[in-house]
């Protein structure tokens, strides 16, 4: 049985696929992080962000992610999706959905995984402005 589904896609995240992934009868608590794009960082209009990655690399570290993740709480599945490209304003760049036969360990498990991720996975982004664009996020 796969514990795991990691996936990097220019397609739009689909949230029914991460929760279906991880549901299962002997669990009771399934908790989700939904990230989206807001329309504002630090005081500036933000109109876009672009997402890029080294593919290869990260779903390497999804995985160690995911496996640490199952390793260091009481969960039984996960799902780490990510996406790449323009997104606009109200997309959904990144969602994580964990279960378990308990809440707190889903929700521990889940801040945990968003957390990792943004610190080792190499997926970095480029937010737009009305007056020019940055790039954001230099880790790892």
């Amino acid at each position: 049985m796969q514990r795991t589904s990691i996936k990097i896609t220019s397609d739009k995240l689909n949230l029914q696929e991460c929760y279906r992934f991880v549901e299962d009868a002997s669990c009771g608590g399934i908790a989700a992080f939904i990230g989206t794009v807001r329309n504002d960082t630090q005081g500036k209009e933000v109109t876009q962000l672009d997402f890029s990655t080294y593919k290869p690399m990260a779903i390497k570290e999804m995985q160690k992610i995911a496996a640490l993740t199952l390793e260091k709480f009481d969960i039984y599945k996960i799902a780490v999706h990510h996406a790449e490209g323009v997104l606009k304003i109200g997309d959904i760049p990144v969602i994580i959905t964990v279960s378990s036969k308990h809440r707190k360990a889903a929700f521990a498990a889940c801040e945990f995984a968003i957390d990792t991720l943004k610190e080792t996975v190499p997926i970095w982004k480029k937010e737009y402005f009305s007056d020019g664009a940055v790039w954001v996020n230099a880790h790892p």
